[in-house]
Formats: C-alpha cells, sequence, structure tokens
C-alpha cells in the first residue's frame, strides 16, 4: 500500500466535503439536535402526572388521603371536580391522565373498621403509563392503610410497633433514577451509526454519478487504498461527533462517566469502523445515491434505534426480534457505552462486545472490498 496515494484520495475527498459546507454542518448538527431532542423529550420517567379528584366524603380523613397524592412527585392534583361528568370531559381532551373518586362514606367505613373501595380511572391508551399510574397509586394508597393500622394499634395500647419486614431499596449505577442517564450514552452509539453509515453510503456512488470514478479507476491506486482514503476523512468526522456528544451528556445532562475514558474512546473507535465498513459495502452495491441512502436507513439507523437496547429493553421483545438484535452492531457498543459510563466496566468484562465488533468490522470491509471492483461497468 502506498500512502502517498492513499493522501491523495483521502485529500481529494476532504475538499469535496469542504466545498459542501451545508452537508458538512448537518452532519456536525446531528448529534446536537439528536441529544437536544432526545436528552429532553425522550423520557422515560413518570412524574407529575395530572390528576383530578373527585372527594364525595370532604371529611377530614378524605383530604388526608389527597394530601398524599399532593405531596407526591409523581402525582399533580391538577383539578376538583363536582361529578362523573368532568371526569369524562377532562379525560376525553387530554386534561388529566387519571382520576380519584373517594365515596361519600369514606371515613364513616374508616372509623367503623369496614373496607373502603376507592376508584381510579386511568387513560389506558398507553398500557405503560396506565400500569405505572395504578403502581404508584396501589402505593399510596398502601402507605395510608400503614398508617391508619399504625394509629388503630396505638389505641390499643401497642405504643412500640416493629414492622417484621423492612425493606431499604439500594439503587445501583444510576441513583438518581433519571432515565437520561440510560438514553444518552446509548445514543451515542445511534449517532455515530447515522453520521459513519450515511456519509459513506454515499461516497463511491456519487462518485460514478458524476462520472469521476472513471479518472480514478485509469490510475495506478489499489483498491485497498482507494478505499482506505474514501474512509479516514469519514472517520475524522464521525469522532468529532463522538466528542460533541459526549462533552452534551457531560455538560447539558450531567450524565455520569465512571469508566476508561481512552478504553471508551477506542471502542467506540472500532465500532466507527464497522459502521463505515457498512456504508462502503452499501455504496459499492447500490445504484443510485438514493437507494444507497434508503438501504443506510433501513439496514443501519432503524435497526439501531430499534433493536440495539438504547431506548427500548431487548429482554421485553418478541424472542425473534431478541435473536434479530445480535445482528445490530449498535447492540454492543450500547452494551460498553451503558457499561463504562454508568457501571465503570473495564476491559476484563468488555472484551467479547470488543471481539464482536471487530469481526463485523472485519466482515464489512472485507465483503465491500471484494464487492467493489475497479472497472467501469
Amino acid at each position: 500500500m502506498d500512502f502517498i496515494r492513499t493522501w491523495a484520495i483521502c485529500r481529494k475527498e476532504l475538499i469535496h466535503i469542504r466545498r459542501d459546507p451545508v452537508s458538512l454542518i448537518q452532519v456536525i448538527l446531528i448529534p446536537v439536535v439528536l441529544l437536544l431532542i432526545n436528552g429532553y423529550a425522550l423520557t422515560l420517567d413518570l412524574k407529575e402526572i395530572p390528576l383530578a379528584v373527585y372527594d364525595q366524603d370532604g371529611s377530614r380523613s378524605s383530604q388526608d388521603l389527597v394530601r398524599r397524592f399532593q405531596a407526591s412527585r409523581y402525582f399533580h392534583v391538577s383539578r376538583h371536580v363536582a361529578e362523573y361528568s368532568e371526569i369524562a370531559w377532562l379525560m376525553d381532551r387530554r386534561r388529566i391522565m387519571a382520576a380519584i373518586v373517594i365515596p361519600y362514606d369514606f371515613s364513616r367505613k374508616l372509623k367503623a373498621g369496614q373496607p373502603v373501595y376507592l376508584q381510579l380511572l386511568v387513560d389506558g391508551t398507553n398500557a405503560n403509563t396506565a400500569n405505572l399510574i395504578i403502581t404508584y397509586t396501589q402505593g399510596i394508597a398502601a402507605a395510608f392503610n400503614r398508617n391508619l393500622l399504625v394509629e388503630r394499634l396505638q389505641e390499643h395500647g401497642w405504643t412500640h410497633l416493629i414492622a417484621p419486614v423492612a425493606s431499604e431499596p439500594r439503587l445501583w449505577f444510576n441513583e438518581a433514577m433519571e432515565s437520561r442517564n440510560f438514553i444518552v450514552p446509548g445514543l451515542i452509539a445511534i449517532i455515530m451509526t447515522m453520521v459513519g453509515a450515511l456519509l459513506t453510503a454515499l461516497c463511491i456512488i456519487r462518485e460514478k454519478e458524476r462520472g469521476s470514478m472513471e479518472g480514478l479507476m485509469g490510475t495506478p491506486l489499489k483498491k485497498s487504498e482507494l478505499i482506505l482514503g474514501k474512509l479516514c476523512p469519514y472517520f475524522v468526522i464521525g469522532m468529532v461527533d463522538m466528542f460533541i456528544a459526549m462533552a452534551m451528556g457531560q455538560i447539558l445532562f450531567e450524565v455520569p462517566f465512571r469508566g476508561n475514558l481512552p478504553l471508551f474512546i477506542a471502542l467506540s473507535a472500532l465500532f466507527l469502523i464497522v459502521v463505515l465498513g457498512q456504508g462502503l459495502l452499501i455504496s459499492v452495491s447500490a445504484h443510485s445515491q438514493l437507494e444507497a441512502y434508503q438501504m443506510a436507513i433501513l439496514t443501519t439507523f432503524l435497526p439501531s434505534f430499534l433493536l440495539s437496547g438504547a431506548i427500548f429493553p431487548i429482554r421485553q421483545m418478541p424472542e425473534l426480534l431478541q435473536w434479530l438484535s445480535y445482528l445490530v452492531p449498535a447492540r454492543y457498543l450500547v452494551t460498553i457505552s451503558q457499561g463504562i459510563y454508568l457501571k465503570g466496566l473495564g476491559w476484563q468484562r468488555l472484551w467479547p462486545d470488543a471481539l464482536i465488533l471487530a469481526l463485523f468490522a472485519l466482515f464489512f470491509l472485507t465483503a465491500a472490498g471484494r464487492k467493489f471492483v475497479k472497472k467501469i461497468v
């Protein structure tokens, strides 16, 4: 391999990139926009749920229960209604997501020691959200019941009460329970996939459509020199995007980084080689830039977004999709990224994922090299 000829191709590609500043700005803005949108808008945390209360009793006991919902960070008591029709009106217009109905005999039955039934009305449009609302409500009701039980036992002379089983939850790796700490490291893999694959998917087919490939074919360039020269500029751009994403994660979202920075950079560079090889294989296989772009979206960005585990847990997917996720290179960088960011994992725990990425890189680069024929067809 002649490094002078390789540098000449690299320099030629850099000139093309410099002459298209709009595309270059878009490439730099991709990680910024994706992180801003997904970091702020895409959240798995459910807080400040708009809640309506229909208190038919109006007693001190019912008001105490309502105050528990008001004090919870998960609920926001936005409306007090006087009849069922108001609940239906509010829920139809998405003003509330749930409503609590306290019966008129709430306090009387409590004093008599009889069971009382509360009614919880939930907007079940989103099943996951509805399940969380039900869980949060049951937790508040259980705490209210425990306090009532303690008060009754104290009235009968039980002054020192100790729970037979006490739980003390301890969170590992994401103590603040912020979904952005889980999402942002995974988004780095999606950003690198999108930037690397989409850019390289157009590099060879663009030369063919412009007619400049014929001039390159007439030179003594080897395939390896042409491929390496084409990939180097996009490798640099991809790494710049990675550093931008990391900086935004640290500065804007305050995502903790507990692992080894050089290790993360090295494994991210290995993953970037994978997606560059994947994009190059698309570029040498496509017949037009539009076809290459569509193939890149369908085979790189969408699988990395849906099947990598960056947003949606893989274990919750159907078994067929779980098996297909092993064919998505971004899955392994998501595991590496979240492991280094949140858990501080080292090479001894991450080498299997790194080995798989190396095999992916070897496969895509070899396949692209064999598919690319140095002649005009």
